[in-house]
């Protein structure tokens, strides 16, 4: 089953959609295995990023034939903006710190950011940070729009400044 596209910014009057602040692009992508629940994946991801957009689907093959999604959310101009502003607000401010303290290894060479929530804990309700069997959120940032080093641009977007 594949869900809708969700890839567009709905246009505000006289503005070019999507070009006003930081964040160019948020994308949510996790593996969803048979033995679990994949309403409730979706919907701690679009708990997570505060939006009703419903994610692709893609139906995937284990090793041993069992079904497995592939679940991405892609979102883009003010949405993204708005996920991302909802996404920050729900990590915890010791979360926050752990992050703000390892940034640099959550930047990829592309200048976007990386975090991995562990999708267990998103289920039950909770933003912990993890490294398997997570949900892996992407952020792209607008390039001309960073002043002073990758790092410090996302560091005030998280609010270590």
């Amino acid at each position: 089953m594949v869900g809708q596209r969700i890839g567009y910014s709905s246009p505000s009057a006289g503005a070019r959609p999507g070009l006003k602040g930081p964040i160019q692009s948020v994308e949510a992508t996790c593996l969803v295995h048979a033995t679990e629940d994949s309403g409730k994946v979706e919907t701690a991801i679009l708990e997570l990023l505060g939006t009703q957009a419903k994610p692709d689907l893609e139906r995937l093959e284990g090793h041993y034939g069992n079904e497995i999604l592939r679940a991405r959310l892609h979102l883009t101009g003010e949405e993204a903006e708005k996920a991302f502003e909802t996404l920050v607000g729900r990590i915890p401010p010791s979360v926050r710190q752990e992050l703000l303290a390892d940034l640099p290894s959550h930047i990829d060479e592309h200048s976007a950011l990386f975090l991995r929530f562990d999708k267990q804990s998103l289920v039950s309700g909770s933003v912990v940070m993890g490294s398997s069997d997570a949900v892996r959120v992407k952020v792209k940032p607008r390039a001309f729009m960073m002043r002073g080093g990758v790092p410090q641009f996302f560091e005030g977007l998280l609010g270590g400044r």
